[in-house]
């Protein structure tokens, strides 16, 4: 799968946890789920539910821990899709 497609689908599920819409609209590799878009932290962990679901991989508690931006993320799900 496509890094950008990858980024895309990050992008369409953190939307509805986004609390500082303004972050959204230069999301990019560098975005911070916390600092950049004001995602709390109990709605990260529902990011990453959405994120085992639309992938269909399994995230652990230590790549969970280590998902603060979008690159991040994918480069996490990069992982777990091989």
């Amino acid at each position: 799968m496509p890094e950008k497609e990858i980024l895309e689908k990050l992008k369409a599920i953190v939307t509805p946890y986004v609390q500082n819409k303004e972050g959204l609209e230069n999301f990019n590799e560098n975005t911070d789920f916390l600092n950049d878009l004001k995602i709390n932290s109990a709605n990260l962990v529902d990011v990453v539910l959405d994120v085992e679901d639309e992938f269909n991989i399994e995230i652990d508690t230590e790549s969970m821990n280590g998902m603060l931006t979008a690159g991040d993320a994918k480069n996490i799900i990069l992982e777990k899709i091989k």
